[in-house]
C-alpha cells in the first residue's frame, strides 16, 4: 500500500482543528497579506473558499477545508480537478472550473469569502475585479507566474486560512519525505536527468522553474548541460525540436508519455530511440497519477509521487554504471 494514504489520514485529522480559534497573529481582525499585487486583509475563519491556482486546492484541503470551487489541471476533468492523493480529504462537491480564464460572474455567484490564486498566472486587470468579489490572495512577490516553490505556496494559503503551524507541519513532512528518498538513494547524487513532456510534434524539458523540474532537483538529479545551456530562466522549460533530442541524453529520463498518443509518438521518434539513456532502458515512463503527483508537486501529492517515482529512478540509475 502506498505510503501517502497515512499521510492523507494525518491530513485528515487537520479537519477537526479546523474549527478551533485562529491562531495567534491572525486575531479578529484577520490577516494581511503582502503578494505581487499589493496587500490583501482576509478576514478569520473564511470558509467558502474559491482556489484558481491549479494546486491550490491540495494545500486548502490539507489544511482542512474543502473548496467550494477549485481549478485542476485537465487531465484530472473527470476526477473534479484532484489527483488520488487529494479527494480522500474532499467534503461535499466542489464546482471545477475553467482552468484557462476565471469566469468572474460564476466565482462572484459563489459568494466566496476567500479567493486564492498562488499558483495562477492571471495579471492585475483581473486581480482587480476578483478583488471587487472577495478577498484575493495571489502569488508572492518575487516568484514566477505557475512556478511557486511549494513551500512558500503552503505558507501563504495556510497564513490566509490562519493555520500556520499546520502548514509548517506539512511543509516540514514534505521535505522530509524528499530528505529520506535521498538517503535511501545514494546513487542518486550527480546524476543527470530531465523531466519531459511530448507535445506538438517536440519536447519541453522541464527545468527546476517548474514543479516537475523541482521533483527532479530535490532528488537530486541535475539538468542534462545541453539542457542547462539552454535554459535561459524566462520560462520554466526548454524547448526541444526532435531532430535536438540528443540534448537530453543523461543518466535518467523520465517521459511524460502516459498517453497512448504520445507514448506512440515517442516511440516512433527516430533520433530519441537511438539515445543510450532510451538503447539502455534508463528511460522512465510514469503512469498519470505519477505524473500527476509530480506535476502538482503539492504537500498532498509528494508521498504519491515518491513512492512511485524514485523507485523506477533507482532501477534506470542502476543501469547507468
Amino acid at each position: 500500500m502506498r505510503r501517502f494514504l497515512p499521510f492523507v489520514l494525518l491530513c485528515g485529522l487537520l479537519l477537526a482543528g479546523c474549527a478551533s480559534a485562529p491562531e495567534p497573529g491572525q486575531g479578529s481582525g484577520g490577516v494581511t497579506i503582502e503578494h505581487v499585487f499589493g496587500r490583501t486583509t482576509v478576514p478569520p475563519d473564511p470558509v467558502r473558499v474559491v482556489t484558481l491556482g491549479v494546486t491550490d486546492a491540495d494545500a486548502v484541503l490539507a489544511l482542512g477545508v474543502t473548496p467550494v470551487a477549485l481549478t485542476g489541471y485537465g487531465f484530472y476533468g473527470e476526477q473534479g480537478g484532484l489527483g488520488p492523493w487529494a479527494r480522500p480529504l474532499v467534503q461535499g462537491s466542489p464546482v471545477l472550473l475553467d482552468s484557462t480564464e476565471p469566469d468572474l460572474e460564476q466565482i462572484a455567484g459563489l459568494a466566496p469569502d476567500l479567493i486564492v490564486g498562488v499558483s495562477a498566472g492571471f495579471e492585475q486587470d483581473v486581480y482587480d475585479r476578483l478583488s471587487a468579489i472577495a478577498p484575493t490572495v495571489a502569488r508572492p512577490v518575487g516568484t514566477v507566474a505557475y512556478a511557486v516553490p511549494r513551500d512558500d505556496q503552503t505558507r501563504v494559503i495556510a497564513r490566509a486560512l490562519g493555520r500556520e503551524a499546520d502548514g509548517e507541519r506539512l511543509i516540514a513532512q514534505a521535505n522530509a519525505a524528499f530528505a529520506e528518498a535521498v538517503a535511501a538513494n545514494p546513487g542518486f547524487a550527480g546524476r543527470t536527468g530531465t523531466a519531459v513532456l511530448p507535445y506538438d510534434g517536440k519536447y519541453g524539458a522541464y527545468t527546476p522553474g517548474d514543479s516537475r523540474g523541482q521533483v527532479m532537483a530535490a532528488l537530486g538529479f541535475s539538468l542534462p548541460p545541453a539542457v542547462a545551456a539552454r535554459d535561459t530562466g524566462e520560462r520554466f522549460y526548454v524547448e526541444v525540436a526532435p531532430e535536438q533530442a540528443g540534448i537530453m541524453d543523461g543518466d535518467v529520463l523520465v517521459m511524460l508519455a502516459d498517453q497512448p498518443a504520445a507514448r506512440a509518438a515517442v516511440d516512433a521518434d527516430p533520433v530519441l530511440q537511438q539515445l543510450p539513456v532510451v538503447t539502455d532502458g534508463r528511460m522512465v515512463v510514469p503512469d498519470l497519477d505519477t505524473r500527476g503527483a509530480m506535476t502538482y508537486n503539492s504537500v498532498l501529492s509528494v508521498p504519491y509521487a515518491l513512492d512511485s517515482l524514485v523507485p523506477q529512478l533507482a532501477a534506470a540509475v542502476s543501469k547507468a554504471g
